[in-house]
């Protein structure tokens, strides 16, 4: 079980919880008190668990696929603001235990695999951000799809999303709610300089590369997490990672769930 750490009642909370998961007859482990500290991996890859429970927001849950040396089922229980990706409110998580069994129904959500320069760099679940070091200082990018430039323009930033990610910062940025089944890359300028400079959603098949082409200070942050800082004419390689996330699957309908959450903002 991974913990938001903030505050003690999401501990009492997850105490509770974890007591009733081993009343129904399941072991229990909590992850790091600090998910941040040294980053270390949740559990050893040899000996991973069944499924892993995260009590916590979106932050929490991005950061636990990051810290997974490789995937497991994961659920998540919502003790954040929205929680987009969170499939149980914290009064559904008892009766949802209570029926589960093991294997779970798992639905993989598609990670995109970030490489600069020739380096990889890191898996991203909701999407990886290029924007500059300086402030009011804009971005000049060159997009290439298939080996062909597709796009040439300038921005505040880049939002290159998975369809997990469009219901997070690409939606604030002017993109698209796209259904996570689809695979995909989504793209979103951030303030382009041309308002005919849209978002494109780009079939996962085909080779992304992301060129910056201006003399400014850059970084490259995975969801959110993962910060690697990029220079003049860095050319980003973006291709879908063979490591999907799986996620619990608790019955519910994404466009519902998405719009039943979205009153909440």
């Amino acid at each position: 079980m991974v913990i938001r750490i903030e505050g003690p009642r999401i501990r009492d909370y997850a105490d509770q919880l974890a007591s009733h998961l081993v009343k129904i007859g399941h072991t229990v482990r909590y992850g790091p008190e600090n998910l941040h500290e040294g980053q270390q991996k949740l559990f050893d890859s040899d000996t991973p668990p069944d499924l892993v429970v995260v009590v916590g927001g979106d932050g929490t849950i991005l950061l636990t696929t990051q810290l997974m040396p490789v995937q497991v089922p994961l659920i998540g229980v919502n003790r954040g603001e929205v929680g987009f990706l969170a499939d149980l409110e914290p009064e559904d998580a008892f009766r949802f235990f209570d029926r589960l069994s093991l294997p779970v129904k798992t639905e993989p959500r598609m990670r995109i695999s970030l490489s600069v320069d020739g380096e990889y760099v890191g898996d991203a679940l909701n999407e990886a951000l290029i924007v500059t070091d300086r402030p009011a200082k804009m971005l000049k990018f060159l997009i290439h799809i298939n080996g062909v430039v597709a796009e040439r323009f300038r921005a505040d930033g880049l939002l290159i999303s998975t369809p997990t990610g469009s219901t997070a910062y690409a939606m604030s940025a002017g993109g698209p709610i796209v259904d996570p089944k689809v695979e995909g890359f989504l793209m979103v300028p951030l303030a382009p300089f041309m308002l005919s400079n849209r978002p494109h959603l780009i079939d996962s098949s085909r080779t992304v590369k992301v060129t910056l082409e201006a003399e400014k200070p850059a970084k490259l942050v995975i969801d959110g997490q993962v910060i690697s800082h990029i220079g003049e004419m860095s050319t980003i390689d973006v291709i879908r990672s063979p490591r999907p996330a799986f996620f619990v699957d608790a019955g519910q309908n994404f466009f519902e769930k998405i719009n039943r959450k979205l009153r909440h903002l």
